[in-house]
């Protein structure tokens, strides 16, 4: 009978054991999945809505007004200031393809044609340890940006 109780006893030991390493993992599993969930490297503040809930899909071809400040209000670019009325011209390009900063590929496809917004871009989805000297952007610079993202002529708003 003694044998019996030892049994059982070694039994739920050995059971008891086996729950908390399953706990264990489990919460391994969601730290894990915690530090590989990537932060959204910037922040969007809406200025005005635009004309439609549509937004641009990766791969689209985009119009973009913008004035990119360094947090001290710096202006280090601009298509809509540093330009004659008849010279200015919206930049043009692919959204979401690498062929702009990270935050402003990210934040341009969570914007409706038509929207303006300022966007603050964390440095490492802006240009990041590197910076950009020849734009007067230092290493590890936040950067503000006010985008107006043009309604494209065939959606017909």
């Amino acid at each position: 009978m003694a044998q019996i109780n030892s049994f059982k006893v070694v039994l739920k030991s050995l059971k008891l054991k086996e729950a908390e390493e399953k706990k264990a993992e489990k919460e391994a599993a969601k730290e894990e999945a915690l530090a590989n969930a990537e932060k959204v490297g910037f922040t969007k503040k809406i200025i005005k809505k635009g004309k439609t809930h549509m937004k641009p899909d990766k791969g689209s071809v985009v119009a973009v007004w913008y004035t990119g400040k360094l947090e001290d209000g710096t202006v280090f670019d601009s298509n809509v200031e540093n330009a004659r009325k008849k010279e200015r011209k919206a930049l043009k390009f692919k959204v979401g393809t690498g062929l702009v900063i990270r935050g402003w590929d990210e934040a341009l496809l969570t914007m409706c044609y038509g929207e303006k917004a300022e966007i603050n871009i964390d440095p490492d989805w802006a240009y990041g340890k590197k910076g950009n000297p020849e734009a007067g952007i230092q290493p590890n610079t936040r950067l503000i940006f006010e985008v107006e993202l043009e309604t494209p002529v065939n959606i017909g708003v």
